[in-house]
Parts: C-alpha cells; sequence; structure tokens
C-alpha cells in the first residue's frame, strides 16, 4: 500500500545584482550569497550607472547598492533602480544626510559594513523582497535625528501657536487649565525609555513596520509596545495619543 506524499512545489531563486565599485566586495557578496539555495546574483556592477543597465537587463527581486563609486554613484542611481527592484543600500558611508538622502529616494533599507554579521546581511536581503525595511544602527541613528528634529520643530510651531497674545492675569487664567491638563496627562503616564521612542516615532506618522525597522524589534513587540502606550494615556487610537503626547489634546 502506498501513500500519496505532497509534492514539494520549486520556487525560483531570488536575483540579486551587486553594484559596488570594489572588485573585492563585489566577488565576496557574490560568492556569500549564491551559496545560499533560495538566493543568486544575476550581474554585478561596478557603478550607478551599469546597475541601472543591469537591473533593466535582468529585473531583479533586489539591488546591493553601494554609496560611493565613480561616474553615477548610488544615491544617483537609485530613482531609476527603485522602479524596478527593491534597494538595499550596503555601503562604508554612514553620515547622516547621505543616509537620509538614500531613503528619500527610496532605498528600502541601509546596512553599514560592520554593523551586521553573514546572516543578518542574508535576512536582510529576503526581507527587502518582501518590503521589509531593514537598518543598521548608524542608519537608525540618522532616521531617528531626523525624526526628532522634526518633532522639535512641530512642537515648536505648535506651542508658539497655542501662546495668547498677552501675559494679563487675565489670559493667564484661561491658560493654566489647559497648561495643567496637558502636563498630567503627560506624566501620569509614566511611559518607559522604549515607549516614549516608540511614541515619539508614532507622532513622526511611522507605520508599525517602520518603527520595528528603526528599533530593531519585531512588529509584534512594537504593537505590545503600543497597547501599553494607549493604556498610560488613556487613548483608544493612534490620533489621540499624539495629541495627549504632544500636549495638544
Amino acid at each position: 500500500m502506498t501513500t500519496d506524499r505532497p509534492t514539494r512545489v520549486p520556487t525560483d531563486p531570488l536575483r540579486v545584482v551587486v553594484a559596488d565599485d570594489n572588485p573585492v566586495v563585489r566577488a565576496g557578496l557574490t560568492a556569500l550569497l549564491t551559496g545560499r539555495e533560495d538566493i543568486t546574483v544575476v550581474a554585478e556592477a561596478a557603478d550607478g550607472h551599469e546597475a541601472c543597465l543591469a537591473a533593466d537587463r535582468h529585473r531583479p527581486d533586489v539591488v546591493l547598492l553601494d554609496v560611493r563609486m565613480p561616474g553615477v554613484d548610488g544615491i544617483a542611481a537609485l530613482p531609476y533602480l527603485v522602479r524596478i527592484a527593491p534597494v538595499l543600500m550596503l555601503t562604508y558611508t554612514g553620515e547622516r544626510e547621505t543616509v537620509r538622502e538614500a531613503l528619500r529616494r527610496g532605498a528600502g533599507g541601509y546596512l553599514v559594513h560592520g554593523e551586521f554579521t553573514v546572516d543578518e546581511l542574508v535576512s536582510a536581503v529576503r526581507d527587502i523582497r518582501d518590503g521589509k525595511a531593514r537598518l543598521t544602527a548608524t542608519a537608525a541613528d540618522a532616521l531617528l535625528a531626523q525624526l526628532r528634529e522634526s518633532d522639535a520643530i512641530a512642537h515648536d510651531a505648535t506651542s508658539t501657536r497655542a501662546l495668547p497674545r498677552a501675559t494679563s492675569p487675565q489670559n493667564l487664567s484661561q491658560v493654566q487649565p489647559d497648561m495643567r491638563q496637558s502636563s498630567l496627562s503627560v506624566s501620569s503616564s509614566q511611559l518607559s525609555a522604549r515607549e516614549a521612542e516608540i511614541m515619539d516615532l508614532i507622532a513622526s506618522g511611522l507605520t508599525n513596520q517602520q518603527i520595528a525597522a528603526a528599533c530593531f524589534i519585531s512588529e509584534k513587540t512594537v504593537k505590545n509596545h503600543i497597547n501599553r502606550i494607549f493604556a498610560k494615556l488613556h487613548s483608544t487610537s493612534r490620533s489621540e495619543a499624539v495629541a495627549k503626547w504632544l500636549g495638544v489634546s
């Protein structure tokens, strides 16, 4: 008597283009990635122009892209490449403005050499293909710094609009109840350092997935933090929590 066994459906390997002006780095990445049964490197490129040609010809699932290359660099090539495939920046360049510009131009992730293991790189390639953002510490710090700067500007603008025209006793008496309510809502929340960090990211408009990538935690952990934040802020929605957090409720 024979039993039917489920037939394993073969899946096509994840196709990658590697772009880096250093031939040793290109060869190393190609050997590393091609050694995985579900990943294959379909082309290598020494600059942004070659990367665009290779991506256009091979239609890869992911492009690994260096920043500084002769001729057309990675930042310049990004707008074209992201129309073809998700792009993962893989570089020694960790300057904040470069990280921010790469993300603004559509990079799905940013890894700085020396801040990840081989397994983390392979995992990042797979995640980028699936639309999940991946950032190493330097890139995450650059993103968080930008978000905090934006928050500070927005909060200053909100505070300026909320100020009374004069600080007469009559005006002050009208303002004080609102100030007490705002101070009470935030101080009584007693958010942990991690919860405060996540609340800042929520206020900046990031999704749970983006917060998870920025904080190097899972989306499930982000949701758990958000549930605790909502409970402490006595809120039932992101907008309500943000209003209380910024003191504009």
